[in-house]
């Protein structure tokens, strides 16, 4: 066989390899807690967050940076709109609220197939949707003084991959 035809046979296989490997749908979702809340009036249940949250809010932003995302949700409350705010701000993207209790049905239709997803929740529905996504209980509550959990979690023709990094 010619290294003329053995060029067209490797260029072949690398062209098709890589087609496969394109027209494969990748779902990724980025999960976080939010950020510090202000903890002073205990009856406040809808906080802001303290400085050292805004820091972080602000530090996420920073580490999401060369990740486009094509859509990013948050729940109604002042901390995961504040936590995902600067980040939405820098990708050009509006947050979209969703309702902790429809989880499944909310952010995991269909409609995110292929997409780049951030989620910013709460130390119980976080885990949980983590828990939903891999389709498996592998994460439990994360403890109240912990922010910097990034659950990272991927979807390739219904194969799960996921990580968790501690980025305190």
């Amino acid at each position: 066989m010619s290294s003329s035809r053995i060029k067209h046979i490797i260029l072949f296989f690398f062209f098709f390899n890589s087609s496969i490997i394109l027209s494969q749908e990748i779902t990724s979702y980025y999960l976080i807690r939010h950020a510090e809340k202000n903890l002073r009036n205990p009856d406040n249940k809808n906080p802001h967050l303290t400085e050292q949250g805004k820091i972080r809010a602000s530090n996420w932003k920073k580490i999401f940076k060369y990740i486009s995302f094509d859509k990013i949700y948050s729940t109604n409350y002042f901390r995961t709109q504040e936590t995902a705010t600067p980040t939405a701000e820098d990708k050009g993207i509006i947050v979209e609220k969703y309702n902790p209790k429809n989880l499944y049905k909310e952010l995991l239709i269909e409609k995110n197939k292929g997409k780049k997803i951030l989620v910013v929740g709460h130390s119980d529905t976080t885990p949980v949707l983590a828990n939903i996504l891999i389709g498996e209980d592998i994460y439990n509550s994360i403890d109240e003084s912990i922010h910097g959990n990034l659950y990272i979690i991927n979807i390739i023709n219904n194969k799960v991959t996921y990580e968790l990094l501690n980025l305190e």
